[in-house]
């Protein structure tokens, strides 16, 4: 699944694409992908200009003429845009033509995507509502805060860090970079963390998302961005995916265990389980 580098990544892409373009048409293969509804949103969409692009944790926003439309790229969402003929292909599943002729299509392999268009004055609930945490930003993400809802849980740190009210954006392979960035074993319980460790961990989120973004994210299984390149992050992991191989640090063989349905990466060594 895209991770909040993934998601920004593609976010800069399609706002240096689309921005100022204005929607001609718009076609829907697969009605359930649109939770506000189908027929409106094909009706709604209709001479709406594309203002800007913006990003709520894992969340892209295109803000429009009247609307804001809220998409949600799941495990294999892509956007693609086509300057003319838009090529066959059954992952294709929505197609916003644009009055310059170019088409850009939405694309996703297993349909978990989702699109809902809401007015801009109802943003902030529809996010209260998903109780998102702060940005993974030096200004947003405060220490404090985030040290007393870690004392007030019992819940292993990776899975908590993954419901995305902590801090936005962490999925699996970067939870996995920034437990072992710290030192911290991933089935440690969130309230067992001293003041020291939840400092270093929270400084790490920062640095590694911001990496991941600097990066272009990581190109794991499918993930292309928006201009249809490849990110470079997996280049600079120390810990996902590299079951077997030395830990970075200590040279300990990195171990690979299922937490939460997840498989989770971490060294024995450096990570020790308190």
């Amino acid at each position: 699944m895209p991770e909040l580098p993934e998601v920004e990544t593609v976010r800069r892409g399609l706002e240096r694409l689309v921005v100022e373009k204005e929607i001609r048409s718009v076609q829907v293969g697969v009605p359930k992908m649109i939770v506000t509804g189908a027929e409106e949103f094909t009706i709604f969409l209709l001479g709406q200009v594309i203002q800007s692009v913006g990003r709520r944790g894992k969340y892209l926003l295109f803000y429009l003429t009247d609307f804001v439309l809220i998409s949600h790229l799941r495990m294999e969402g892509k956007y693609l845009l086509f300057p003319d003929a838009v090529p066959d292909n059954k992952h294709f599943h929505v197609f916003f033509k644009l009055t310059d002729g170019s088409t850009l299509v939405y694309q996703d392999v297993r349909k978990f995507g989702t699109m809902e268009l809401l007015k801009e004055s109802e943003l902030e609930l529809y996010f209260e509502k998903r109780k998102l945490g702060p940005e993974p930003t030096e200004d947003d993400f405060a220490l404090a805060p985030f040290q007393e809802k870690l004392s007030k849980s019992k819940k292993p740190i990776k899975p908590l860090l993954l419901e995305q009210g902590l801090v936005v954006g962490l999925g699996n392979i970067y939870v996995d970079e920034a437990l072992w960035a710290s030192c911290i074993h991933p089935s440690r319980s969130a309230m067992s963390l001293n003041n020291e460790e939840s400092e270093g961990l929270r400084q790490e989120i920062i640095r590694i998302l911001q990496l991941g973004i600097e990066k272009g994210g990581a190109t794991i299984r499918t993930y292309r961005n928006a201009l249809g390149m490849d990110g470079t992050m997996q280049d600079y992991l120390q810990v996902y995916g590299k079951t077997g191989e030395p830990c970075a640090r200590c040279g300990t063989p990195i171990e690979k265990f299922k937490l939460g349905g997840r498989g989770t990466h971490f060294c024995p060594q450096c990570q020790v389980e308190k």
